[in-house]
Parts: structure tokens; sequence; C-alpha cells
């Protein structure tokens, strides 16, 4: 049987190894699940909720051991703390917004009919989860779907092989019910033979657009609803009234934090001529105050990447932008601690272009090119120039001119003056190659669910 490894990027070692199902264990599974979703879904919605919340709290009770887990799982450094912050604040969210977004929209309700349309469970979901924030972009749909009565089935990628072990034991521990939350092990084969057997009702995929595009092809036919979050380049534009030093602050953090292993990571930077020396100046200094090193030490700022070919793609990308006349200005002998493989010092990019891949390929690294332009009109035509679209961060003091321009940016979120955040009032979507669909929000818990209407005729005559 094939094993599934987690390679640490702390020291290459195999820090988790589990053995891969086979197909007819893992639809043995999935039917239990399938089996224990209607007496889930019969119960009262709030009692669900608060299970749900339960198993958020029992998570949190495993901060000591997950943290550090992380750290060799993924390499993001243990000062951070995990990913409680926005597991918990999406977790409640979602639970006070359930009742309000599951409730029957009433058509009519009098003496002679009933009118409404219901929001049912799809049945059984499958999450299947990335490693760069395991927890948090796992319980986007785990919270919601659990609420809304569906059992939820969830694999997680090798790389953070134990988080999806984890979140059920939580869970079930906190009187989730058997069945109703189930981790399983699977390789790329095994996944797809479930999904195009027509094992789910609802699958949800974040990762890499190969990735979802075989998703799509596993699930042709079968007529599973699919949601996807793929790849992503996204970018900032500084204007000439913005705040110089809040737009460096947080445009350097999107791009660098985790590594720059962020789905809505800044991955590219247009600024107004009039501010972009200053803009350079400050962003290659915030830059270059990182400490990489070993995550597990409490002064590491920057850890690895998660994996050494990650990081090579990096790399590569970077020597390619260089050849072609881009200019690197975040020294490397601030750095010692990168090795060439896993460790990668943090770099900023100018004299770059759109014919560079690095401006147009997604590069999941802590590096960022920073371009000039004139005006709104040559912004907008570059942050279009992508064939994704996560988020745009916009930089200005005036609210009706970002949202002038974000009505014309090909996007899922606009942002003004902030960046690389998830608010889970408001929809996480995207669009072209980004993927499709939406979670959180009103909209995220309809994802989940299926509309049936209810048309009750009370008289005959």
């Amino acid at each position: 049987m094939t094993m599934i490894q987690c390679i640490s990027p702390i020291d290459g070692s195999v820090y988790a190894e589990r053995q891969a199902m086979s197909f007819e264990e893992a639809s043995a599974a999935v039917e239990r699940a399938r089996k224990a979703q209607k007496g889930w879904a019969k119960r009262p919605l709030e009692e669900r909720v608060q299970l749900v919340l339960k198993g958020v709290a029992r998570m949190n009770e495993m901060a000591d051991e997950v943290v550090p887990e992380l750290a060799w799982m993924m390499g993001r450094p243990i000062r951070y703390g995990g990913e409680f912050k926005g597991f918990n604040e999406r977790s409640n969210y979602v639970a006070s917004i359930a009742a309000d977004a599951l409730a029957p929209m009433v058509v009519e309700e009098s003496a002679s009919f009933e009118r409404r349309i219901e929001r049912e469970p799809h049945g059984v979901v499958f999450v299947i989860a990335p490693w760069n924030y395991p927890y948090m972009t796992a319980i986007n749909t785990v919270a919601p779907a659990l609420m809304a009565g569906n059992t939820v089935v969830i694999k997680h990628a090798s790389q953070t092989l134990l988080v999806g072990e984890r979140l059920v034991r939580a869970f079930v521990e906190a009187g989730v019910p058997d069945d109703v939350f189930v981790n399983l092990f699977l390789d790329h084969d095994t996944t797809s033979a479930l999904i195009a057997a027509g094992k789910f009702n609802f699958v949800n995929f974040t990762g890499s657009v190969e990735g979802g595009r075989s998703i799509e092809r596993a699930a042709a036919g079968t007529f599973t609803g699919l949601g996807l979050e793929l790849g992503g380049k996204d970018p900032g534009y500084v204007m000439e009234d913005a705040d110089l030093d809040a737009a460096v602050d947080t445009l350097m953090d999107g791009a660098t934090y985790n590594s720059g292993q962020c789905c809505c990571g800044i991955e590219r930077v247009y600024v107004h001529e009039s501010l972009y020396d200053r803009f350079v100046e400050k962003s290659v200094a915030w830059v270059s105050n990182y400490k990489l090193g070993n995550p597990l030490e409490q002064e590491t700022t920057l850890g690895p990447m998660a994996n050494k070919r990650f990081a090579k793609v990096v790399r590569e990308q970077v020597a390619d932008a260089v050849s072609r006349g881009a200019k690197a200005l975040v020294d490397p002998k601030l750095f010692p601690a990168d090795d060439g493989g896993a460790y990668l010092a943090p770099q900023v990019l100018v004299n770059v272009d759109h014919s560079m891949p690095f401006m147009t390929e997604e590069t999941f690294g802590p590096a960022v090119g920073i371009m000039k332009v004139k005006n709104d009109h040559e912004a907008i035509s570059l942050m279009n120039d992508s064939k994704y679209g996560l988020t745009a961060s916009l930089w200005t003091q005036d609210a009706e001119r970002a949202g002038r321009i974000g009505r014309e940016i090909e996007t899922g979120t606009v942002f003004m003056n902030r960046a690389d955040y998830l608010d889970p009032a408001l929809c996480w979507t995207g669009v072209k190659e980004t993927g499709r669909g939406g979670s959180l929000s009103v909209l995220g818990f309809h994802n989940l669910t299926r509309p049936k209407s209810y048309h009750l005729k009370k008289v005959t005559k």
C-alpha cells in the first residue's frame, strides 16, 4: 500500500506518515457518513451550531501541540501562534448568521397558500484542503457545511498530513457524532476515483489550477457540485494620495508573511510615479528586517517554505526575471540561513514587466515585483493582465475612486487600504483561473445547500 509522507521543511526529515486508504476502504467510510447525514440533519440547527463551536473550542485547547506541529509540517514560525485568530473569527461569524442564512424564503403564507423556498443540505460534502493555511481554509467549509446539516469528509494535503486527523479528533471529542465528520488519507488517484464514482454531493477544493482541473475532470458527468479556489497573482495599486507608510507595511507583509504562501498574498505592486522611489526604498528596508531561520525558535520571523520544491520555483522565477533585466534589491548577505533549499530569503524586484513569468505566473513565495505607473488607466490595465483574480488591494484616501476602479478590476474581492485578509461576512470568491463558487457569508451557506420549493395549496375550489 502507498504511504503518504510529510517531509518537514525544517530539516528534511519524515515528520509524519500514514497509509493511503484503498478505494474500497474510503468508499465504506463515505457510505457511513452518508448514513449518518439524515440523522444529523434532523437535529435542531442550534444544536448543530453549538456542537461545531464546541469542536472549535476543543481545537483551541490543543494550541500547545498544534503550533509546533504546524512549524514542523509547513514551516510557519511558532511566534505567530498558529491560525486560531482567523479560525475562531470565521467559525463564530458563520455561527452567528446560520439561522438567518438558512431560514426559509417565504413568498406567501395565507389562508389559501403556503409558498416558500427552503434550504436543504447537499448530503456528503468533501473538503480537499491545502497546506498553506490548513486550519483556516478547511474551517471555511467545514463549519458552515456541518451547521447546515451536511456530513463532511476531509482530506488534507500530504504537507499538512496530520491536520484533518486533528480536526476530526477535536470535533468528535467535543460531541460531534462519529461518521458526521470524517478524515481520510488518500492518494490522488483514489481521490479522483471517489469523485468520478459520484460518492459526494459537493466537493470543495483549495489548491493549484492543475489540481482544480483534475477535480473537474473527475467530476465530469456526475453533476457533483464544485467549489474551487485555485491560483492567484494578486495586485496592489498605490495611488498618489496613498498613506505611504501604511501601504508599505501592509503590502510587504501581504507579500512575505507565511513565506509568501498565501492564496491572497500580494505578488505584484503598481505604484504611482510620484511615490514610486520612496515606496521602493521603504519596501526594501521593510523586507530586509526579517530574520530567516528555524521556525521553532521564537526570534525567527520568516521560516522555510513548506517544501524545497516550492522554493525552487521562486528561485527560478526570480533568476529568469533578472536575466531579462529585472533588478533584485534585497541583499542576500542579510539572510545567511538561505540554504538553497527550503530556507529562502525574501526579495523585492524592480525593472520588471509583464513579459516576465515572475509578473504573470503564480510565485507563491516571499518575492514581489514593483512597477511604476502614470495613472489609473495604466494600473487597471496591468492589474487585469492576469489569468487569475482573487483579490486586489487599492491604496487611496478616496473611497469613491476605489469603488470606481474596483468595478473595472477582474477580481473576487476589492480591498481599499487593506490586503491579505478574509472577511467572513463577505463572499470569498474568485474569477478566471482562480476558480468558481464562493465560501463564507450568507452565500457560502447557499453554496453548501440546495433550494427546495414548497407550493402548498390549502383550498381545492
